[in-house]
């Protein structure tokens, strides 16, 4: 199986841990994020691994040859020319992805006990992307039909809401936050390129070369089946702030202990 790490993040909200490393190599349980995230992918039968890097990214592939790519087949998507963001990133590496059925997506942050190979082997089968959603408390989340297909995005603490239907009626949608893991058909870039060329025809910006997954998700949402996966019982801490390091390091030490 397939899957694509984001590592290439400036970590800006880790600092100063990230002044002068990054964020994918920030230690939790003494171990960095990044060998976290690639054992648990090689554990549950991820065999062909993307990273992607920008941000200290000798460091990263230094760090990979000294684990030996973790007895898998790794590919380096090299961003360091510039910071491409989630979408972009993906779209970077399609020379590494678009020859799958399908891929795992997994943030370098993200600590959870999320059984990965399950979700993708629960994902439907006619979905351009199935995106793994809970429950837990956040300020923004994303707004699902009763079929779980997604509809929408909203900010409850702005009221801000982003839709490609113009008529939603949020309250009748199921509100659920994102995990920052996600499961994509290769379909995704032929997609990619007919948004593009969609906007270019109405005179208005496409995707490009940067942009954030949500928007991807959020444009296509309305043309290509988008759906949610709720995880129940999912324990997840997303690394994206000093503050989280503890809660990690204690949700990791628990991983660990159960192994």
């Amino acid at each position: 199986m397939k899957a694509m790490v984001f590592a290439a993040g400036l970590g800006t909200r880790l600092k100063p841990l990230t002044d002068n490393l990054p964020k994918a190599l920030v230690p939790v349980c003494g171990r960095p994020l990044l060998y976290h995230v690639m054992t648990k992918l090689v554990s549950q039968g991820f065999d062909d691994i993307v990273i992607n890097v920008h941000h200290f990214a000798d460091k990263i592939v230094s760090y990979l040859a000294s684990e030996e790519d973790f007895g898998v087949r790794v590919s380096v998507s090299d961003e360091r020319d510039m910071l491409r963001e989630t979408g972009g990133g993906i779209r970077h590496a399609r020379q590494f992805l678009e020859d799958s059925g399908s891929f795992l997506v997994h943030n370098v942050d993200i600590v959870s006990d999320v059984d990965l190979r399950g979700f993708v082997l629960q994902c439907r089968p006619d979905a351009l992307a199935t995106l793994l959603v809970s429950r837990r408390e956040t300020s923004r989340y994303l707004l699902f039909d009763e079929d779980m297909r997604l509809v929408g995005w909203t900010n409850v603490k702005s009221g801000e809401v982003r839709s490609p239907y113009p008529d939603l009626d949020v309250s009748s949608c199921r509100r659920l936050a994102f995990s920052g893991i996600h499961c994509m058909s290769a379909g995704v870039f032929k997609a990619m390129d007919s948004l593009d060329a969609l906007a270019e025809a109405q005179g208005r910006p496409g995707l490009g070369e940067r942009f954030p997954i949500m928007d991807f998700y959020l444009e296509a949402a309305a043309r290509y089946p988008v759906y949610g996966q709720e995880a129940e019982g999912l324990h997840l801490v997303d690394v994206g702030k000093i503050q989280a390091l503890q809660e990690a390091q204690a949700l990791c030490g628990r991983l660990l202990e159960s192994v």
